[in-house]
């Protein structure tokens, strides 16, 4: 798949910290027993699908896969995240979670392991919080695991009212909308999937509060998010 969906992205390997187990080589397709054929493309684009963000890493937190859902907290596209590293992402509010969880995977335990987690939103710069549950996944025979991460972000206050802000990828694809693009075209241009296009439009309709991809467009336009003097249409 390409750099937009959970799967496509470079193919370099991030450096392990010495305080954080470590894989010996290559670890086990993310997709698991559905990695052979047509199931390992059916289980990416369920990933896709999925609105609660997730990741799936190597034992010491290098992600493999992510979803547009998970990428979207970084206003970015999931192949954008592979090879980040999730400490470098998300701040653990207390180290004595995650030492528990690398005391585990050392000694070869299987739980999930709730970590509660601060970041700043990709779009406005606000902190967020939420909990990170980290479940060792894949093959019992192979040691350490890979991690299944899944994000719950935890709204804490009412939804802002609509903002100007957009990140990079939502001003491009309200660009492309503009232009009459297609969602099929929004998605080749960007390496982004159908479900990923989708999703972002979906997120910026909830958060400016209208409906219709008309009305985002006109919206984006007197929010200063699109330029008013540009053809094809631009981000501002």
């Amino acid at each position: 798949m390409d750099n937009g969906t959970a799967d496509g992205a470079s193919n370099g390997d991030s450096a392990h910290t010495d305080d954080a187990p470590c894989v010996n080589g290559h670890a086990e397709d993310p997709a698991g027993p559905y990695a052979g054929g047509p199931w390992r493309n059916y289980f990416l684009i369920l990933l896709d699908r999925i609105p609660t963000p997730i990741a799936v890493c190597r034992a010491y937190g290098e992600v493999l896969i992510a979803n547009p859902a998970m990428a979207a907290q970084w206003g970015t596209v999931p192949g954008q995240l592979r090879g980040r590293n999730l400490l470098d992402l998300f701040e653990p509010r207390a180290k004595a979670q995650l030492d528990r969880l690398i005391d585990a995977l050392r000694l070869g335990r299987r739980s999930r392991y709730p970590i509660e987690v601060r970041w700043r939103d990709a779009t406005d710069g606000t902190e967020r919080e939420g909990e990170l549950t980290i479940d060792p996944v894949g093959d019992p025979s192979v040691n350490p695991p890979a991690l299944l991460a899944l994000l719950r972000v935890r709204e804490s206050a009412p939804q802002p009212a609509p903002r100007a802000a957009a990140s990079p990828v939502e001003a491009r694809i309200l660009a492309l909308a503009a232009g009459g693009a297609t969602t099929a075209s929004i998605g080749t241009a960007l390496g982004l999937t159908v479900d990923g296009v989708n999703y972002h439009l979906t997120r910026l309709a909830r958060r400016w509060r209208v409906q219709g991809r008309t009305a985002l467009v006109a919206r984006a336009y007197v929010l200063g998010v699109l330029s008013p003097d540009s053809w094809p249409p631009a981000p501002a």
